[in-house]
């Protein structure tokens, strides 16, 4: 598979999860869908850029949430 497809699959799998169950940390994320770090990490920035989600950092900790 392409990489460009897999970080799509990813976006979508993360979009989905926030719609289901709201905002939630990068760690609660990583953890629930089985993502590898660095394709989490990638697919958020992708749906960041695209204005899908919102980012919220407090201390080590980041928040994701839908827009």
């Amino acid at each position: 598979m392409i990489m460009i497809d897999q970080i799509g699959i990813d976006a979508g799998k993360i979009w989905n999860e926030l719609e289901l169950n709201g905002a939630m940390t990068t760690g609660a994320l990583k953890k629930c869908l089985s993502i590898a770090p660095f394709n989490l990490n990638v697919a958020i920035g992708w749906l960041a850029r695209e204005d899908k989600v919102s980012l919220t950092r407090k201390g080590n900790t980041i928040k994701v949430s839908l827009m």
